[in-house]
């Protein structure tokens, strides 16, 4: 089966997380994606397990992808930028506002001799605005769009950051819907265009809790969703307790020992506890799966990650497979979640060295020879030449 987004080609200049996790999944989905380094290389090269000369920060999100190294501070660098944008469908980038336009490779300069480039540009506040130019990562975004407050509020505890960067997938997520929905209105018109996408943006249209917010009903929202400790292990059960207890109450006959004119407070601990013992009760996992089924309640083990290959689905569903490491071995990648019935997607490769496809692509995006590769050495850092 074919790759869904074959012959489509994506110049990847951007760093880090968001814009290199789109251009990932695009790479799984088939796309031609070169990534642009600088001479200091991107930031996650430095980050997780030195496996085959990549750090397993950098693997995850550069996986199947190609890649040339660029010294966009040496004459001659944005105009390579430029000569390849001008071969790409797709430019991704997620430089600070404004920084692109300095380097030479905004929009307005690569679209001139590439109307149809669609561009995605990824920012922590977006394009234009008071707060354009602030410098933006994950938990800058989680702290300004209310994540970390609310997460203390729940919780009753001091304010910390979320342990993983959604503020950066989620910006990513809704690039790859923006960019797709370009190309699609591109076999319409044959113009490409320039999509702004800020993070804060993203983070608050994905918060399915901020209306509770903006309209002061937080007294009609849903308890939060508990752990609770059980002969099978700590489990998560997504349902109100209110809701928990009178199914325990009209199913299994728990009865609340409180006694008459007991306050709210004391009735609901005594409820809490006697839940508690009741969850313990039951023998093993067997038993209380059934209880919960029965009560049609979901719930889920509070897996270790260290241990997700284990997990059912995902060991079914294969969704961590081991690809070639680059010494030898093999190393665990996540796959991206697409399954299609009629086009084939996932990882295609391990992630590249730095530089190490800088001849390669001037030939086969460019078209150049061996000597006009040569004419741009001096802008381009070749890994090998650094080893």
């Amino acid at each position: 089966m074919a790759y869904p987004l074959e012959g489509l080609r994506v110049l990847d200049i951007s760093r880090v997380l968001a814009g290199p996790f789109a251009a990932r999944m695009l790479a799984d989905l088939g796309a031609d994606v070169v990534k642009v380094e600088p001479p200091d290389g991107d930031t996650t090269r430095l980050w997780g397990a030195d496996i085959g000369g990549n750090r397993g920060y950098y693997h995850q999100q550069n996986a199947g992808k190609r890649d040339i190294c660029v010294d966009l501070s040496k004459p001659g660098g944005a105009e390579l930028i430029a000569a390849l944008a001008a071969e790409a469908d797709v430019v991704i980038e997620n430089f600070r506002p404004g920084v692109a336009d300095r380097l030479g490779v905004g929009y307005a300069a690569l679209s001139a001799a590439n109307p149809r480039l669609v561009m995605l540009s990824i920012s922590g506040f977006g394009q234009e605005g008071p707060e354009s130019r602030r410098a933006a990562f994950a938990p800058i975004i989680h702290a300004e769009a209310g994540m970390i407050a609310r997460a203390a509020q729940v919780w009753r505890q001091p304010p910390v950051d979320m342990v993983l960067s959604v503020a950066d997938t989620n910006a990513g997520l809704h690039g790859l819907v923006g960019l797709l929905s370009a190309l699609l209105m591109r076999e319409r018109t044959g113009l490409g265009q320039h999509i702004d996408m800020a993070m804060i943006d993203a983070m608050l249209v994905t918060d399915d809790g901020l209306h509770f917010d903006l309209e002061d009903s937080w007294e009609t929202k849903l308890l939060p969703s508990e752990v609770w400790d059980t002969a099978a292990g700590p489990v998560v059960l997504s349902a109100d307790f209110r809701h928990i207890w009178k199914l325990l109450a009209s199913h299994f006959g728990v009865k609340d020992p409180s006694g008459p004119g007991a306050l709210m407070d004391e009735k609901v601990a005594n409820r809490r506890a006697v839940a508690q013992a009741w969850f313990k009760s039951l023998p093993d996992e067997a038993a209380l799966a059934a209880a919960l089924d029965r009560i049609n309640v979901a719930w889920g083990h509070v897996r270790n990650a260290a241990e997700m290959r284990e997990q059912p689905t995902v060991k079914h569903r294969k969704t961590i497979v081991d690809i070639d490491d680059r010494a030898g071995g093999t190393r665990p990648i996540v796959q991206s979640p697409y399954r299609f019935s009629a086009a084939e997607s996932g990882v295609r490769g391990p992630a590249p060295w730095q530089g190490e496809h800088n001849g390669e692509v001037l030939r086969d995006w460019l078209g150049l020879g061996p000597d006009e590769i040569a004419a741009w050495r001096g802008v381009l850092v070749d890994h090998q030449a650094r080893a």
